[in-house]
């Protein structure tokens, strides 16, 4: 057997062909109504339809700002491997669901348009492309199936051929409406527990309604007869296929015709049939025709003609679209669109809009505010997985990520708070005299956070561009994409105020100089990994603090002798996280409370459980041994054996510890040693 041939066997191999006739399956109107008897769910309309498709991958609760907030697992993309996932916008897809739910109740929201508005970047198109990916997976599966019919079309000499409905419509509607009610009461009684009300809604379209009269004339008007020349099949619904999904992208003005959403005539079959007016001369294949069933998307809605805008009402509230010549015909889709800010802005202003406006649900989409919900976002791009031959430093993709978010957030106005402290409360990080309630305020003071600022996308580009900008270099460091992100700003086409630029240039001197806080952070605690040495440092000082709180004496190890706390060693040590004289005694006492309570749970005192003691005891060990390791001569680049060991030891614990590779750690320590060569000795306080 050839090569060729094993790779066929190989491929075939893997195929399932039970799942393929599974989703082929054909039959009878009367085997279809046994389905139906069996599994309502099939009926569902398009709302009910997304909303179980977005619920079967599963919800978490997660709680924000001591609000519970509903996650739904569909928004991390488990269809597409997380390719599409959404980071950060938990509230936003809550609303959108809490929609879809009332929409698939019945509750009114099912006859409006629904509207993913936001700046630029901000996720919109990514939302819908979930949702219509969603629906493409949720029809191949058995609890996402439906159905459609074809005609049976017998030729004079030739086999019998099956003409199928233009817009693969829910073969009830054949049902005559005077029977509709006796059918569905037969059915809600065999599934009690379904949980939506069974209705037949909407008539056969003007195809299928014409073929259907020929029939019933054809066969004396017997109902049953014109069943049998029906073959009910299964819907998989598709966007390459134009099946169930659809797309509209506006053109410019002279190019829109509003036969692209409604279909048009087929002027090579007028010959055929005689008329317009017959609907085998008509291609039912518009945006709304094909999107039957499922869901279309309008891209730039608001940028639409307005003629177009009239066909997008009568579809979203009476659920019926105009094809040319044709009478009103029934549709069943879920209809989103989505538009950025200055579109929105105009349609409110235009009293001419006014109709799109009372039937249009708006779902804000704003960007991230959340520091790590923001790096999410660029590491799904930029990982070791997709950026070959180069790393990235540690910290490169969350100073770019930092600084989009500060371009987003308002000025607090409590002014004892700083842009970036309200950045790290965001994002999870306590700060003394900030309670939960307090960052609920601050959001809730804040109404347009988010909807201005910096889109990730302008960012990913400069991410790229360093990537590619500096072929030589093995590594991309922090520094290497801020200048990327400054000199962009320059030819932004969306800024167009220097006052703005001058803002965005500020925000990249603060990131800069907390990188420069984190990594001489990171060294230093690097420096003072010494786990024997923090533990002896930690024991002396709580031996200090206990008998300093209990007002008693400490024991001197080494001359036996009792002597009064060293109030030098136990300030020495507070000062580096900035208790200040007037707090100490509080601050003594809490941590003997803590360890007292640690001691009622039977658990032993550990200072790595306590995270401002831990970095106060490292930050003073640091000030004690950074002299003997001489970190300033890596700088003089004349560096003696015994320096050398010692700058392997922090280098080794520098990418043991932080992520980092040989040459990026190596990097780090030149560009601390450089500010330590300054003189630039400031305690790190962020």
């Amino acid at each position: 057997m050839s090569a060729g041939s094993d790779l066929i066997a190989q491929i075939a191999g893997r195929q399932n062909l039970a799942d393929y006739q599974k989703k082929h399956w054909t039959g009878s109107f009367a085997e279809y109504l046994d389905i139906v008897r069996a599994d309502p769910k099939v009926t569902r309309t398009a709302y009910q339809r997304i909303y179980d498709m977005i619920l079967s991958h599963g919800t978490d609760e997660v709680t924000v700002n001591k609000e519970k907030v509903a996650r739904y697992k569909f928004f991390d993309d488990p269809i597409g491997n997380g390719q599409d996932a959404i980071f950060g916008l938990d509230r936003t897809a809550m609303s959108l669901v809490n929609v879809l739910k009332s929409a698939a109740h019945r509750y009114g929201t099912e006859r409006r348009v629904l509207l993913l508005h936001g700046p630029v970047g901000s996720s919109k198109s990514t939302i819908a492309r979930l949702l219509k990916k969603g629906m493409e997976h949720y029809t191949r599966t058995d609890d996402g199936a439906l159905y459609t019919f074809s005609w049976k079309e017998e030729g004079p000499d030739g086999p019998e051929t099956f003409v199928d409905c233009p817009m693969h419509e829910e073969p009830l509607h054949l049902v005559p409406p005077e029977s509709r009610a006796d059918l569905v009461e037969s059915l809600a009684a065999a599934a009690p527990d379904y949980p939506y009300p069974i209705t037949i809604e909407g008539d056969l379209c003007p195809f299928c309604r014409q073929t259907f009269n020929e029939r019933l004339a054809k066969y004396d008007g017997d109902w049953s007869k014109v069943m049998g020349d029906i073959r009910i099949r299964r819907l998989v619904l598709s966007e390459q296929d134009r099946v169930g999904i659809g797309t509209f992208q506006p053109k410019d003005e002279k190019n829109q015709d509003a036969t692209e959403l409604t279909g048009d005539i087929n002027y090579r079959k007028i010959a055929e049939y005689g008329t317009e007016s017959d609907p085998r001369a008509f291609n039912f294949d518009g945006e709304f025709n094909i999107a039957n069933r499922g869901i279309i998307e309008f891209v730039e809605v608001l940028k639409l003609d307005v003629a177009f805008l009239y066909d997008l009402l009568g579809a979203s509230q009476e659920h019926k679209i105009k094809p040319k010549k044709f009478a009103q015909t029934d549709i069943d889709e879920v209809i989103i669109g989505h538009t950025n800010e200055p579109e929105y802005k105009k349609l409110q202003s235009n009293e001419f809009m006014e109709a799109l406006r009372d039937r249009t649900v708006k779902i804000d989409v704003p960007y991230v505010t959340r520091l790590s919900d923001e790096i999410h976002i660029y590491q799904k791009d930029y990982n070791s997985r997709k950026v070959r031959g180069k790393s990235i430093a540690p910290h490169t993709l969350e100073v770019a990520a930092m600084w989009a978010i500060l371009t987003r957030l308002e000025e607090p106005k409590n002014a004892g708070l700083t842009l970036l402290q309200k950045l790290k409360l965001y994002n999870g990080k306590t700060l003394p005299g900030f309670t939960e309630d307090n960052i609920k305020e601050l959001r809730e003071e804040a109404e347009r956070e988010g909807m201005h600022g910096i889109s990730p996308r302008y960012v990913q580009d400069k991410i790229s561009n360093a990537l590619v900008a500096h072929a030589d270099e093995r590594s991309v460091n922090p520094f290497m994409v801020l200048n990327e992100l400054e000199a962009g700003l320059k030819h932004h086409s969306l800024i167009n105020s220097d006052e703005v630029k001058k803002h965005y240039k500020h925000l990249l001197a603060v990131v800069k100089e907390e990188y420069e806080d984190i990594v001489k952070n990171e060294v230093q605690r690097a420096i003072a990994a010494d786990e024997d040495a923090l533990s002896r440092l930690c024991g002396n000082y709580i031996d200090n603090v206990k008998a300093y709180t209990q007002r008693e004496k400490v024991k001197n190890k080494y001359t036996g002798q009792t002597e009064e706390p060293d109030e030098r060693l136990m300030r020495s040590i507070e000062e580096k996280i900035d208790i200040p004289e007037s707090r100490k005694d509080d601050f003594r006492r809490e941590i003997m409370n803590y360890i007292g309570a640690l001691s009622l749970d039977g658990k032993k005192f550990d200072y790595r459980t306590n995270e401002r003691l831990q970095k106060a005891l490292e930050l003073k060990l640091f000030q004690d041994q950074k002299d003997t390791i001489k970190l300033t001569s890596l700088v003089s680049n004349v560096i003696d054996k015994d320096t050398q060991e010692k700058i392997d030891i922090v280098k080794g614990r520098l990418i043991r510890n932080y992520g980092y590779d040989d040459d990026s750690a190596t990097d780090v320590l030149n560009y601390v040693a450089s500010i330590f060569a300054r003189g630039d000795v400031k305690r790190g306080n962020h």
